[in-house]
C-alpha cells in the first residue's frame, strides 16, 4: 500500500491542528471533552458509514487526525471503547434500530461504554465465561447475573456491552450472546476500582445481580462471533496514534540518559538505538496492515511489538535514572496514596502490557494457529 499523504490529507491535516489549538483544555473533565469533540465532528471519522452525526473521512486522513490528537498532549479518550470497538461492530451486526439508538449518541460524545469480557475465572480463555443472561419473559429481554474483571473505565461507563451464556448448559464457544447493559441500574450493577501498582484505578470489577438488558446483537448464541469481530476492530488507526506517544516516552528517556550521563555507556546507548529502530519497524508495520483487510495474524503481531518493546521502554527509564529510580518526590510520605513521577508510572503500568488485551502466550498461540497451520495446542493437558 502506498501510504504518502495528498494536498488534501495535508490540508485536513492542519485543519485539525487548528482545531485543537483552539479547543484542548488541560482543566476540561473527560466527559465534558468527548462532548466537545462529538460538537466538532470529530468521532466516528473511520466509521464505514456516516448519517450518525459523525462524519467519514479517507484512511490517511483518519491517521492524520490521530497523530495530531497524540501530540497535542489532548485529554485521553473516554469514549474509544464505543467509537473504535461497540460502533463498528453495531454497524456490521445491529440491526437498523439499534444503529440508530446507540451510534448518535456516542459520535454525539453523550453516552459511554466498557467491555464486559474478562472474568475472574475467563480471562485469556475468554470462551471460559460464566455470567449468564436468562429471557425474562417474552419480549426480548434478558437479566444478566455475574462478575467481570478488568473492566476499563466501567466507574465512567453508561452502558456495558457484555459476553453472556444465553443457552443452560452450553459450553465453550457455544450458547454465548452479546447482550448491550446500562450501567445505571441500582442494585442490579456494581462497579468496584480497582487499585493498582501506580496507585490509579482505571480498571473495575464489575457485579451484574439480575440487571435488565433489552438489546441483543448478532441473534442469540451468536456471541462468540460478534465479539471476535469486535475485537478485530481493536486494530487500526489507533496503533498509529499509540507510537506517537511512545515517540514522545522515547524522546524523554533519551533526554534523561544525556542528564545523567547514562548515555556514555554503551550498552545503554544499544539499548536506545534499538528502542528507536524497533519503533520505527513498528509503525511501517502499522501502516502495511491497515491497507490488508482480513489478515487474521496482524493483530496478534502488532500487539506482540509493542508490548514488549512498552515494557522494556520501562525497564529502560529507570535504568537511566540509576538510584534516583527508586525514590519518591521530596515530600512524599507513606501512607495509601502517593505519587509517581512520569518514569516510575512507564515502569509500573507497562508490567501489564504483556497481559492485558490478550497475553503474549495468547498472541502467539493464535499466529501458530490460525496464520502458520500448526496443529493447535490439546487441551486438558498439564
Amino acid at each position: 500500500m502506498d501510504f504518502g499523504f495528498s494536498a488534501a490529507d495535508e490540508a485536513f491535516r492542519g485543519e485539525v491542528r487548528e482545531w485543537l489549538c483552539a479547543h484542548v483544555d488541560s482543566g476540561q473533565d473527560r466527559r465534558s471533552w468527548e462532548r466537545t469533540l462529538g460538537k466538532g465532528g470529530w468521532i466516528g471519522l473511520g466509521w464505514p458509514e456516516d448519517g450518525y452525526g459523525n462524519r467519514s473521512v479517507t484512511l490517511t486522513q483518519q491517521v492524520a487526525w490521530a497523530e495530531e490528537y497524540a501530540r497535542s498532549d489532548a485529554p485521553p479518550r473516554s469514549g474509544h471503547i464505543g467509537e473504535n470497538l461497540l460502533a463498528p461492530t453495531l454497524i456490521a451486526h445491529g440491526t437498523d434500530e439499534q444503529k440508530s439508538r446507540f451510534l448518535p449518541a456516542i459520535a454525539a460524545g453523550d453516552e459511554l461504554w466498557c467491555q464486559g469480557y474478562s472474568e475472574p475465572g475467563a480471562g485469556s480463555d475468554l470462551a471460559g465465561v460464566r455470567t449468564v443472561g436468562v429471557r425474562d419473559g417474552g419480549d426480548g429481554v434478558y437479566r444478566v447475573t455475574g462478575q467481570k474483571i478488568w473492566t476499563s473505565l466501567a466507574h465512567e461507563a453508561d452502558w456495558c456491552f457484555v459476553l453472556a451464556r444465553t443457552e443452560v448448559g452450553s459450553r465453550r464457544h457455544r450458547g454465548l450472546s452479546f447482550l448491550l447493559v446500562p450501567m445505571d441500574q441500582p442494585g442490579c450493577v456494581e462497579v468496584r476500582p480497582i487499585r493498582q501498582l501506580t496507585g490509579t484505578s482505571e480498571f473495575n470489577e464489575v457485579f451484574f445481580d439480575g440487571a435488565r438488558a433489552e438489546h441483543l446483537v448478532g441473534g442469540e448464541g451468536a456471541g462468540w462471533q460478534v465479539a471476535m469481530s469486535l475485537l478485530g476492530f481493536e486494530r487500526g488507526v489507533s496503533t498509529l496514534a499509540q507510537q506517537i506517544g511512545f515517540a514522545g516516552e522515547l524522546g524523554r528517556v533519551v533526554e534523561a540518559a544525556v542528564a545523567s550521563g547514562a548515555v556514555d555507556d554503551p550498552v545503554v546507548r544499544d539499548r536506545l538505538v534499538r528502542q528507536w529502530a524497533e519503533l520505527r519497524a513498528m509503525r511501517w508495520n502499522a501502516l502495511r496492515t491497515l491497507g490488508r483487510a482480513g489478515d487474521a495474524g496482524a493483530p496478534s503481531v502488532a500487539k506482540l511489538l509493542w508490548g514488549g518493546w512498552h515494557q522494556r521502554l520501562g525497564e529502560l527509564a529507570m535504568q537511566v535514572r540509576g538510584a534516583a529510580a527508586a525514590v519518591g518526590p521530596v515530600d512524599w510520605t507513606p501512607s495509601l496514596s502517593y505519587e509517581l513521577d512520569v518514569f516510575q508510572h512507564l515502569f509500573l503500568f507497562s508490567r501489564a502490557d504483556t497481559i492485558y488485551g490478550g497475553s503474549d502466550q495468547v498472541q502467539r498461540t493464535i499466529i501458530a494457529e490460525r496464520v502458520l497451520g500448526l496443529p493447535r495446542e490439546p487441551k486438558g493437558v498439564v
